[in-house]
């Protein structure tokens, strides 16, 4: 095996991936009526709560809209992550998935692809929110639209393999749903994305302090400073540790030597 089988391996992966968004029309649309939502009706009740207001880090006045719109980035990310493992499951009951994994490429590379690809899917849906937003006035510097990608790339990966970590334990289709609720909302109303951690400071330290440890606080923060130019070195370490513990934590469950898929056997 050389470079170039690696190379193929993960165009292919990425395109098939690619390619079956393209004909899920349905998956595209409702990724993004969510955020917009958010965006366009609750937005207007929050902002007459929190008001116009500094915002740590910017010290500068911004409107509610421009404060939630990172992380409904963010819940984009979060949405597809938890759906591409669903993909996953579906793809290792019909026998696809089981084809890929006996390649004679590593596991984990096939796995870290796999990944790669559905984030990339996830980054294209939310540049597409964010030029919505753009249409709606919420117009951050144009720089931060190339210095979020990074940020958006990351968080992505740390997501989506936290939903491929959680597909393997996943033994059927209609088991989904019960699982990824008790994962997909707890961590996004659990965090900053929706308002700022001093709120959550002035009603309930206890909410404050787990909203500052959720991985999806700490991605959506490294989102939207970095959608304003601006680098948080905390948030990016623990989005970056987050992600390689679930990326080894998927990796060892898909291992049929050792992971969940040979308990679910015996």
């Amino acid at each position: 095996m050389n470079l170039l089988h690696y190379l193929r391996a993960t165009e292919a992966i990425i395109g098939r991936e690619v390619l079956r968004f393209l004909h899920q029309r349905g998956r595209f649309v409702s990724a993004l009526v969510r955020p917009l939502v958010w965006l366009f009706i609750f937005a207007a009740g929050f902002r007459a709560t929190l008001g116009i207001a500094v915002i740590p880090p910017y010290q500068t006045y911004i409107l509610y809209e421009e404060y939630i719109t990172p992380g409904l980035a963010g819940m984009i990310l979060l949405f597809n992550g938890m759906q591409s493992s669903l993909s996953m499951v579906y793809d290792r009951e019909m026998g696809s998935m089981r084809i890929l994994l006996v390649s004679p490429l590593p596991r984990w590379y096939l796995l870290s692809s796999k990944l790669l690809a559905s984030t990339c899917v996830s980054i294209l849906q939310a540049y597409v929110f964010l030029g919505i937003a753009w249409l709606y006035e919420i117009r951050p510097p144009a720089t931060g639209y190339i210095e979020v990608f990074p940020a958006l790339l990351l968080a992505g990966l740390m997501l989506g393999a936290l939903g491929m970590f959680l597909s393997s334990f996943i033994k059927q289709l209609e088991n989904f749903a019960g699982v990824m609720n008790f994962v997909i909302f707890p961590m996004f109303f659990l965090s900053t994305a929706l308002y700022p951690l001093w709120r959550l400071q002035e009603s309930s330290p206890l909410l404050a302090t787990l909203a500052e440890y959720n991985p999806f606080s700490q991605a959506v923060e490294l989102i939207r400073h970095a959608l304003y130019g601006q680098f948080n070195p905390y948030a990016f370490l623990y989005t970056l540790g987050a992600m390689l513990l679930f990326m080894a934590l998927a990796i060892w469950g898909y291992n049929p030597s050792k992971g969940m898929m040979t308990r679910r056997g015996r």
